[in-house]
């Protein structure tokens, strides 16, 4: 397996666990993110639905890079294109990097709220 191909799959099943998490198991997200005395806050349900959003855009990444993965277009054979890619991926997994971070450096939550 190429480096490439390897990078595609763990992105795929990687944005595509994000999108089951946030999108269809939002239920169990909210017992992530909110201590179980909290849950009965008349605000909670609201939070576990608004986090839909979040598998949203998590799923078109996924599915990018499953489509990048089986079809392999022609545009995608140049290096620019893969670089491109890469570089795409990278971003997208920084960006949720740099606010766990933190999080995970605190021990987890703290109080209420991991943020």
């Amino acid at each position: 397996m190429r480096f490439l191909d390897f990078v595609l799959l763990l992105n795929a099943l990687w944005f595509t666990a994000a999108f089951i998490q946030f999108s269809i198991a939002q239920g169990n997200t909210l017992k992530i993110l909110v201590p179980r005395e909290a849950r009965e806050n008349p605000i909670a349900p609201t939070l576990s639905a608004s986090v839909a959003f979040l598998g949203g855009i998590n799923l078109p990444i996924g599915l990018l890079s499953l489509y990048m993965l089986t079809f392999r277009p022609a545009f995608f054979g140049t290096l620019d294109a893969q670089l491109a890619l890469l570089l795409f991926f990278a971003a997208c997994h920084f960006s949720q990097f740099a606010y766990n971070l933190p999080v995970l450096m605190r021990g987890g939550r703290v109080g209420v709220a991991y943020w």
